[in-house]
């Protein structure tokens, strides 16, 4: 069994633990790497996968030269997608890029354009694709167990970015205090807020429910909170050909989704021609109603199975057999979503509809 080199280089995203703890797991797979210009950001990794101090860097051209790694995941803020993909794609590796996928649609094709031309596999991973819930949602509307897709609701979101870290381990109040001010999370030109951070999530799951279709215009509000320079809590409404889509994303929930469902739920409501799906982040059921079950019911989530149960298996899979990535996780799908985030992105800003970017 050949064994995929994998290195970790940026880690300004906390979910890089999160990936190179599925790579850690993974039978074929080896943390060749890992590195970050603060080593502080790397100390929990380091620790929780046992990386020797030889694998660990802090010059990103010294680690893929000396490493040589056959996939590299990337976790930049936001703002500097572009600048990382670029960069590790003139070292022949292919790229799990942790979403969203980019700050710009610019942005995002500058990336597709150069792993294009490096001829390696290239993926923007969304979590949310591998919640069990969603992916029987998608399964019961590829059977047409709702009819045509004609509306897509979704609300998202968390306590805020600074409430935990990688594995869902919450950080102390002292610490997010100290954190606050160096964040990315909070600053505009890295790419921060709420909007940017979770409505692709919503516009690419969403318009993987849409079949791919796209929206013909859209409409954002943000709230202005004060003393910030980025929004907490984003609403936008996409008009479809046919339907109305609203995608809404909220830092500041009651409660963080992995431990206690806020209100609204998080998640998605999934409406078609002949029914409705609620797919709920976390659930263990989906709720399935239609016109010939008018009271609906509970349909348990499909168990995910190798190698659909995490981007790395996924990926791992797609470059052992050949196959494309598909679904969320391509860049034909990830581009409408970022079309859909860009035109929110300045509907917010001139706080008027626009058309599709």
């Amino acid at each position: 069994m050949k064994k995929w080199k994998i290195a970790g280089i940026n880690f300004d995203h906390d979910h890089m633990g999160d990936n190179l703890r599925m790579a850690f797991d993974h039978p074929a797979a080896e943390i060749v790497g890992v590195c970050h210009e603060e080593p502080r950001r790397m100390e929990r990794a380091v620790a929780n996968f046992s990386i020797p101090s030889a694998r660990v860097f802090t010059d990103w051209k010294k680690c893929l030269e000396q490493t040589k790694p056959d996939i590299v995941l990337l976790c930049p803020a936001t703002a500097r997608h572009a600048e990382w993909v670029l960069k590790v794609a003139q070292f022949g590796v292919h790229v799990i890029l942790e979403k969203p996928f980019a700050a710009s649609l610019a942005d995002a094709d500058r990336m597709i354009a150069a792993m294009k031309e490096s001829g390696k596999l290239f993926a923007i991973n969304w979590p949310l694709a591998w919640y069990p819930a969603h992916v029987t949602t998608k399964r019961l509307c590829d059977e047409g167990a709702i009819g045509e897709v004609i509306e897509v609701h979704f609300y998202d979101g968390n306590r805020g970015p600074l409430y935990h870290t990688a594995d869902k381990v919450e950080i102390s109040p002292e610490e997010r205090e100290r954190e606050k001010p160096f964040t990315w999370f909070y600053k505009k030109e890295a790419g921060g807020g709420s909007l940017l951070d979770y409505l692709g999530y919503g516009a690419t799951l969403g318009s993987w429910y849409h079949g791919g279709r796209c929206p013909v215009e859209v409409t954002s509000v943000v709230d202005e909170p004060a003393g910030l320079e980025v929004d907490e809590h984003s609403i936008t409404v996409a008009r479809y050909a046919r339907g109305l889509s609203k995608f809404e994303t909220r830092w500041g929930t009651h409660s963080d989704p992995w431990t206690h469902q806020p209100l609204p739920r998080c998640g998605f409501v999934v409406v078609g021609t002949e029914g409705s799906i609620a797919s709920y982040d976390f659930q263990p059921a989906v709720h399935l109603h239609t016109r010939a079950e008018p009271a609906g019911r509970d349909v348990p989530v499909d168990a995910l199975q190798p190698p659909h149960q995490n981007p790395i298996q996924y990926f791992i899979n797609c470059l052992e057999t050949g196959e494309p990535v598909r679904g969320p996780l391509s860049p034909e799908i990830s581009r409408i979503g970022q079309r859909i985030v860009d035109s929110a992105g300045l509907s917010a800003l001139h706080k008027h509809t626009v058309r599709l970017l």
